[in-house]
């Protein structure tokens, strides 16, 4: 009874973990963590991220913004060097959509 009960135990474990694996990466969570510190908690600090101006850049745009720093190139934002996936990147770019004004 022991054995099968921690057989039991171990394969919800292992389907919580795969689960949580490709749940994917968050947006807000990555948002939170790199980005709120200028942008503020509901992104309208520096740049307000749910503005037209923003909401009209294309994803691509976005990205090599998010990315790498363009237009000018600026460190603050360049976050793939800073260790940020392109997954990561992508979900603060779907977070950035879903706060459009």
């Amino acid at each position: 009874m022991k054995k099968s009960t921690i057989t039991v135990l171990v394969l919800i474990s292992a389907f919580i973990f795969s689960a949580a694996a490709f749940a994917g990466t968050d947006g807000a969570v990555v948002f939170k963590q790199k980005c709120v510190a200028c942008h503020g908690a509901n992104a309208t600090g520096l740049r307000d991220l749910g503005s037209p101006a923003v909401q009209k850049l294309t994803d691509e745009q976005l990205f090599d913004f998010i990315a790498n720093g363009s237009p000018a190139k600026k460190p603050a934002h360049s976050f793939k060097a800073k260790g940020l996936s392109d997954d990561d990147v992508k979900a603060v770019i779907t977070y950035i959509r879903s706060i459009k004004k």
